[in-house]
């Protein structure tokens, strides 16, 4: 006789449930594939942008202006002192060149890009006028794979999408079933809590292998994104991640009855780290009176460890902080939700 299985028969149902959902499989796999590739495309590596400068026609500028013209780095717009002023209070030329009294630079003060552009068009004219520097200094740009912002930018997805599958993909279904009565049909049965949270949290680990494998693989074939540790590490941080969310969207999940209760508990739980964990920008930024409350956030200890393995290289052992941080989040949500859950 066939041994009957709540967990399994649980997992199964879970699994076939999604499916049937097109919508619930855009969002989870669909979604950060296109946000993957238009940002890629937006942060792409590419030339630096030239510096737009706007030139009196006076004669005596006639010097500078074929110097500037000559120059690959500046483009040159040509006009009266009026037309220039005016290009420079449009923001169509970062800095303006005009004869009042001698040679002027106009600029805005209250643009970032101004100040950087004059010392690009000074260093430009004085070089062309036979300035020598006491020190010689050279450039380099930094372009290597590994070092460019899609390179930054992927982990930082996977952990947003580990995320937000962990929470929307237990919490809001748990949730949704407890409205359409579909839980008070499970208490009728001889079912426990454990083999329900098992089951819903077994089949949000399956859907977060093809997800972190979308994720990586289009950002290796089309970005040529870095991937410089261990699989199998990636593999145990984003596991890791993703059950320490799938546990709090399990005790975010156990008391909500509506859905507009269950999409603010998580809104109110997500905002902080989409702003403060580092997705798309370093949460070095921050005040480092906020940097206690931004490392305690679980998101900001998965994009951590998620980037120093896929873009450092880092070995799983060098993680243990991390991983005992997000180890520690689930495990006292999921021993939360087994407290206060609420079939009906």
């Amino acid at each position: 006789m066939k041994r009957y299985s709540p967990n399994w028969e649980l997992f199964l149902c879970r699994m076939r449930m999604f499916y049937r959902e097109p919508e619930a499989i855009f969002w989870t796999y669909g979604f950060p594939v296109l946000l993957t590739i238009g940002l890629g495309v937006a942060f792409r590596t590419k030339p630096p942008d030239k510096v737009q400068v706007a030139i009196e026609g006076a004669r005596v500028l006639s010097d500078i202006r074929r110097t500037l013209e000559d120059d690959p780095a500046f483009q040159t717009f040509v006009g009266s002192a009026a037309q220039c002023e005016a290009w420079i209070r449009k923001g169509e030329a970062a800095v303006a060149i005009v004869y009042g009294e001698g040679i002027e630079y106009h600029a805005d003060p209250t643009r970032p890009e101004a100040a950087l552009a004059r010392l690009k068009v000074d260093e430009a004219i004085q070089r062309a006028a036979g300035r020598s520097d006491a020190v010689g200094i050279k450039s380099v740009e930094v372009t290597a794979r590994g070092a460019r912002y899609i390179d930054f930018l992927i982990p930082g997805l996977v952990g947003m999408n580990l995320m937000g599958g962990g929470l929307w993909g237990i919490g809001f279904v748990t949730v949704d079933m407890r409205i359409r009565k579909l839980l008070k049909r499970l208490v009728a049965t001889p079912m426990r809590k454990r083999d329900f949270f098992l089951s819903l949290i077994g089949s949000r680990m399956v859907f977060t292998v093809p997800e972190m494998l979308l994720l990586l693989l289009t950002g290796w074939m089309l970005f040529r994104v870095a991937i410089e540790g261990s699989w199998l590490a990636i593999a145990v941080v984003a596991g890791v991640g993703a059950l320490s969310f799938a546990g709090l969207g399990l005790f975010l999940a156990s008391r909500a009855r509506k859905i507009e209760t269950i999409s603010g508990l998580m809104n109110a739980v997500m905002l902080p780290m989409w702003i403060f964990s580092g997705i798309f920008f370093s949460s070095k930024r921050f005040p480092d009176v906020l940097q206690p409350f931004i490392q305690a956030l679980p998101l900001t200890q998965l994009n951590n460890a998620l980037r120093a393995v896929i873009t450092d290289g880092a070995s799983l052992a060098s993680q243990g902080v991390p991983l005992l941080i997000l180890a520690a989040y689930g495990l006292v949500s999921f021993v939360l939700a087994l407290r206060y859950f609420r079939w009906t």
